[in-house]
This record gives structure tokens, C-alpha cells and sequence, in this order.
């Protein structure tokens, strides 16, 4: 077997509306329902499903918990842009600029956290 691509992935969240807000406004997702009233939060090809804590769509991960997750987000604005909209949104910057490696090479990236203290990695490659 060969995995081509990831399609969507999960977050558990304590609150569905601080998540909404924070991931539309302050990372420019985009909030999308399907099936039964279920939200997802869509960037590009890819996607964000949302389980409630404590009401999560089965079959689910074995520990579903909000907190535990930490992501790495490529942005395709500078990161120093990132960093002012990221100030003017009131979002604290945990750490960075900092090297790092990504999935395709180096990369530059900070990090924040979400309403459920997930970490987000939100970086550039590096030209």
C-alpha cells in the first residue's frame, strides 16, 4: 500500500464557537457543514472536521481530548505579515521565528495556540 495524501483530520474542541471563531477570522478558514449539521473547517484541498467534546461522531480516535493536538500549518503569506496579523488579532506568539524541517525541506515557522491549547505551527519553506 501506498498513502497518496491526507483528506481530513480531527480536532475534539470544548467549544465549537470560540474554535469556529479563531480558526475563520484569526487563520482565514473557511466554516463548512455537511452531513447532519457537522462542521468542518476547510483551507485549499484539505479539511478540519470538529467533534464537540463529549459528543463525538463514531467511530472516534481512543482518547478524543481537546488539547492534544499539534499541527503544522504552511502559510502562503510572509511570515513576518503572519506575525502582525497574528498581533492585530490578539493571538500571543508561544515561540519564533525558529528554524525547523518540514515534510519537504527546511522551513521557518512560529507557533501559537487555539481556544483548546492545541499548538499551531504556522511556517514558510524556506526558498
Amino acid at each position: 500500500m501506498r498513502i497518496d495524501r491526507l483528506d481530513h483530520l480531527v480536532l475534539t474542541v470544548a467549544d465549537l464557537a470560540a474554535t469556529v471563531d479563531f480558526y475563520t477570522r484569526v487563520l482565514g478558514m473557511e466554516l463548512v457543514t455537511f452531513g447532519d449539521g457537522r462542521r468542518a473547517l476547510a483551507f485549499g484541498p484539505h479539511k478540519i472536521n470538529l467533534h464537540l467534546a463529549g459528543r463525538e461522531f463514531e467511530p472516534k480516535a481512543e482518547r478524543p481530548e481537546p488539547g492534544s493536538a499539534d499541527l503544522c500549518l504552511v502559510v502562503a503569506d510572509p511570515l513576518l505579515d503572519v506575525v502582525e496579523h497574528l498581533e492585530a488579532c490578539g493571538v500571543p506568539i508561544e515561540q519564533g521565528p525558529v528554524s525547523r524541517t518540514g515534510a519537504l525541506g527546511p522551513i521557518v515557522s512560529i507557533y501559537v495556540r487555539d481556544p483548546d491549547r492545541n499548538l499551531i505551527e504556522l511556517c514558510n519553506y524556506v526558498a
